[in-house]
């Protein structure tokens, strides 16, 4: 399950930032650089992420990006519905339990 949600929130991450380098994608996550970049590995192993090399033209030094690949979008949405539908799941039990006033706020 924490798999999963780390590789949901890598997913996201490299989708709505491709540009950003292993250090900013960490950082942004609040994961080590190796917690990443064991995340990134198991990605790209099952064919959801791959790796990029790309140049700028004003500098010759070539830079790495990762991109999710049709196959990760696929799986990000599929994980998508799955966190909402655990997320809608939790509320429900602690909506019944503050019916029953089990839970006090």
């Amino acid at each position: 399950m924490k798999n999963t949600d780390d590789h949901f929130k890598v997913l996201r991450k490299v989708q709505t930032k491709p540009e950003s380098s292993q250090r900013e994608l960490a950082a942004d996550l609040g994961f080590s650089l190796g917690k990443l970049n064991y995340c990134l590995k198991a990605l790209q192993k099952k064919g959801f992420v791959k790796l990029n090399n790309f140049k700028k033209k004003s500098n010759k030094l070539g830079h790495l990006r990762y991109i999710i690949t049709p196959k990760g979008i696929s799986e990000r949405t599929k994980l998508t519905i799955n966190f909402m539908k655990r997320k809608m799941k939790e509320y429900e039990e602690l909506k019944k339990e503050l019916d029953k006033g089990k839970v006090e706020l």
